[in-house]
């Protein structure tokens, strides 16, 4: 695929301490923003998946970060996230141009969108991966 922006929009793992895919896109990428999209985002068991959706109230929330090399380091995240020729279709996520809104306004980024039915997934509540994890941590803590 061929690269056009050099922004990608990170709402799940991809911002988690400790996930190495993470680090790698800090040490290749500088964070620009925070930003949010029109959708609904999934618990998929180990990892969300994003639905974008124009006509949903809520937003799926996240960052915008500058990739220094796209081509090279989109072709490590697509691996990462199941994208490419080695894969079987329908593959579970897509990558995708979309715009994402900001304080500063809107900006064209890349990201990654769940490609497989959610009828038995639950949504994330708020469209926050990171919070619902603390959350869901905190209360499985207290019921310790």
């Amino acid at each position: 695929m061929k690269t056009t922006s050099q922004f990608l929009f990170v709402y799940g793992t991809l911002l988690q301490p400790g996930n190495e895919f993470a680090e790698y896109l800090n040490q290749h990428c500088k964070f620009i923003a925070e930003g949010k999209i029109k959708g609904l985002l999934y618990d998929i068991g180990e990892y969300p998946g994003a639905l974008i959706d124009s006509s949903e109230v809520s937003y799926i929330y996240g960052n915008i970060f500058r990739i220094d090399d796209p081509d090279a380091i989109l072709n490590i995240i697509d691996d990462y996230e199941g994208i490419g020729g080695l894969y079987s279709h329908p593959q579970e996520y897509i990558r995708k141009q979309v715009e994402i809104f900001t304080d500063n306004g809107n900006m064209t980024c890349w990201m990654y969108l769940y490609n497989l039915p959610v009828d038995t997934y639950s949504q994330v509540p708020a469209g926050d991966y990171i919070q619902y994890l603390k959350d869901r941590s905190a209360k499985n803590n207290a019921a310790k």
